[in-house]
């Protein structure tokens, strides 16, 4: 793959800002719009430019497909986790009220922790689907 030196400066200098968004959509997606499937979809593009840029290898050895199934993996369980951790004390299925002493605090934590969830599983598919479809002609 031929690199062009613009697109490689261009690429290292917005690959770190577009992580810190999406960490920022991550994080007031509970207080403004966004949560974890935009944050993810945001955080899946900084390596899709980066396996754009510098070519799919160089991608898959950043983010490793085995790895990308296991968060995926992850994200599901912390997303069904939260739910149970709900039931073992004494609410329903994601009644976050439960899981600190001022029900309001256990709303926001337990939105924080379901939407990081959504937040590594969209990533992590977004980046399988990308590997997928960009390594089809490879052999």
């Amino acid at each position: 793959m031929r690199h062009n030196l613009i697109l490689t400066v261009i690429a290292k200098i917005l690959i770190p800002i577009i992580i810190l968004f999406a960490l920022y959509v991550q994080f007031h997606g509970d207080y403004d719009p966004g949560g974890g499937f935009q944050a993810g979809v945001i955080f899946s593009v900084a390596f899709i430019l980066y396996g754009l840029v510098f070519g799919l290898e160089a991608a898959q050895r950043v983010m490793p497909p085995t790895l990308l199934r296991f968060l995926a993996s992850l994200g599901v369980l912390i997303y069904a986790g939260t739910g149970v951790v709900t039931i073992l004390l004494g609410g329903q299925f994601l009644n976050y009220g439960v899981l600190a002493a001022n029900p309001v605090e256990g709303q926001h934590l337990g939105i924080l922790v379901v939407e990081l969830g959504v937040g590594i599983t969209v990533s992590s598919v977004m980046l399988m689907v990308f590997f997928a479809f960009a390594g089809r002609g490879q052999s």
